[in-house]
């Protein structure tokens, strides 16, 4: 009887022991697969990563690249061409290579930090990282494309014209000071244009 009761308790320790196992081996995927979900970034660190304009074409060129890796090399001819506003063809060395060492020692070194893209420095490659989907929201907002200066220079050129016309016609609207004015704000918004390009400038080589 006593014989029966161990074989019983045996067999039912075995069941426990195999369940406490198979609840730990479940624990550990579970803790390997939490492991491999990329933790959210900071806001504020999604910002002050895409304010470059140069790390924004780097997320730009990786997104829709035919293949999932690509080269350091290719990568800096494509941003040197973006940057110069002309071809790939026709960028120059001194344009390609003021890109690639910006890119090498500064941009791709922190975008791997985050976990961004992947930056093989050995191998000069580069790829999406697992943290590369959280910034597709923010990633056109700030951009300096979509700034119309050519609107903001047609609508002074409007108003400047219909305020000389309102001066020919109205006595008490003077052309010496319509046309002062009308200088004036023009110069101011030249000044803004240079001011703005200077700063994106200076941004793509930070």
């Amino acid at each position: 009887m006593s014989a029966t009761r161990d074989e019983s308790t045996q067999t039912e320790g075995g069941s426990v022991g195999d369940t406490n196992e198979m609840t730990e081996s479940a624990q550990q995927e579970g803790g390997e697969v939490m492991a491999d979900e990329p933790a959210p970034l900071p806001v504020d660190r999604v910002f002050e990563l895409l304010k470059n304009q140069r790390r924004r074409e780097v997320l730009r060129y990786l997104e829709t690249a035919d293949d999932e890796t690509v080269s350091l090399s290719d990568l800096a001819e494509h941003i040197a061409a973006i940057e110069n506003d002309t071809t790939v063809q026709a960028i120059s060395s001194s344009e390609r290579k003021r890109v690639y060492v910006g890119l090498y020692q500064c941009h791709l070194p922190k975008m791997d930090d985050m976990n961004v893209v992947a930056f093989d420095q050995n191998r000069g490659t580069i790829s999406l990282g697992l943290n590369a989907d959280q910034l597709e929201e923010f990633l056109d907002i700030g951009d300096d494309e979509g700034r119309p200066w050519p609107r903001y220079y047609a609508g002074l050129a409007a108003g400047g014209t219909a305020l000389y016309g309102l001066a020919l016609i109205v006595p008490a609207v003077s052309v010496g000071v319509v046309v002062p004015v009308v200088l004036v704000a023009f110069a101011c918004c030249a000044i803004a244009n240079e001011y703005v390009d200077r700063q994106t400038d200076e941004q793509s080589t930070v």
